[in-house]
């Protein structure tokens, strides 16, 4: 199964030296049930592509824990077997968590860098309007609407494609 793993540069950095993502379970984002039916959509590409953004939202909380973090978005598309999963749609309880858990999923153990098929990095001039979102995200989540705004801002940068070979260059 492919899955989405939220993550910061700092973090890419840590994983690229291990040559893997510990310890686990690890919060990422696939094409669960729950994410086929809210979607309603039969087309594999666009249910992905909604898996992606919900880990790129679930990176942009992760940015909003780390005060220190480069403000770009991260997010690794890995194969895991469907046995490499802990349960199934989880609930969201941790700050890596989308808001409701939609598509939320659980890595079981440790997953290794050969598993990664690309890796999905904010372009550096989304840097603003990520620190932006980043800084609104509190107050979203409360129910502020222009708040929400800047947050649904961020989503407005596509995500770059990165093969696995050029992780060095990204967290340089």
């Amino acid at each position: 199964m492919r899955v989405y793993v939220p993550l910061t540069l700092s973090r890419l950095a840590e994983a690229y030296k291990a040559g893997e993502l510990a310890p686990g379970p690890l919060t990422a984002y696939a094409v669960t049930p729950a994410l086929r039916e809210w979607y309603a959509t039969d087309d594999i590409e666009e249910l992905e592509y909604a898996a992606l953004s919900r880990a790129a939202l679930a990176s942009l909380r992760l940015l909003a824990g780390d005060s220190g973090a480069v403000r770009r978005r991260v997010v690794l598309a890995a194969d895991v077997p469907d046995g490499g999963l802990e349960g199934g749609e989880a609930s969201a309880s941790d700050g890596a968590a989308a808001s409701d858990g939609l598509g939320e999923v659980r890595v079981a153990g440790v997953l290794g860098l050969k598993k990664v098929a690309a890796v999905h990095v904010d372009a550096e001039d989304a840097a603003g309007d990520v620190a932006a979102g980043v800084e609104a995200m509190g107050a979203a989540d409360q129910g502020d609407e222009e708040a929400r705004l800047a947050v649904e801002g961020v989503e407005e940068h596509e995500l770059l494609w990165f093969a696995t070979q050029e992780i060095p260059g990204l967290i340089g």
